[in-house]
C-alpha cells in the first residue's frame, strides 16, 4: 500500500483550510485518511505561528514506515528542519512558446526586409 502525507482541503468557499494527513495514495483528496498530522491555514499571515502546525514526531514515524510527502508538505517539512527539499530549476520556463517564437522571428524578418528596402531606395 502506497502512503502519502498530503493536504486535505476544508473550509468554506474562498476560505481554505488544509489538514496534513497520511492517506492511501488511491483515496480521494478529501476522502479517507489514516491519521491527521497537522494543519495549514493559508489565510493567516506568513509570520503567524499558527499558520503551519505539524506533529513532527508522528510525521517522522510515518516517513520511516515509507510514507512519501507531497511537494507542498515537503516544503513545510524543510522549513521545520525535518526533511530536505531540493530546489527545482527550470531555465526554459520563462521562454515563450513555439508559436510566439515563430511570430517574433517573422516580425524580425519583416523589420530586416523593410530596413533593407529603405537602404536601397
Amino acid at each position: 500500500m502506497s502512503l502519502k502525507i498530503r493536504l486535505a482541503r476544508g473550509g468554506s468557499k474562498k476560505r481554505p483550510y488544509y489538514t496534513v494527513v497520511v492517506a492511501d495514495a488511491r483515496s480521494p483528496r478529501d476522502g479517507r485518511f489514516l491519521e491527521k498530522l497537522g494543519s495549514w491555514n493559508p489565510m493567516l499571515a506568513k509570520d503567524d505561528a499558527k499558520r503551519v502546525e505539524l506533529n513532527v514526531e508522528r510525521i517522522q514515524e510515518w516517513i520511516a514506515k515509507g510514507a512519501q510527502p507531497t511537494d507542498r508538505v515537503l516544503r513545510f517539512l524543510s522549513e521545520a528542519g525535518v526533511a530536505t527539499r531540493e530546489t527545482k530549476n527550470n531555465p526554459t520556463k520563462a521562454l515563450p512558446g513555439k508559436k510566439a517564437q515563430e511570430r517574433i522571428k517573422e516580425r524580425e524578418q519583416k523589420a530586416a526586409d523593410a530596413a533593407a528596402a529603405a537602404a536601397e531606395a
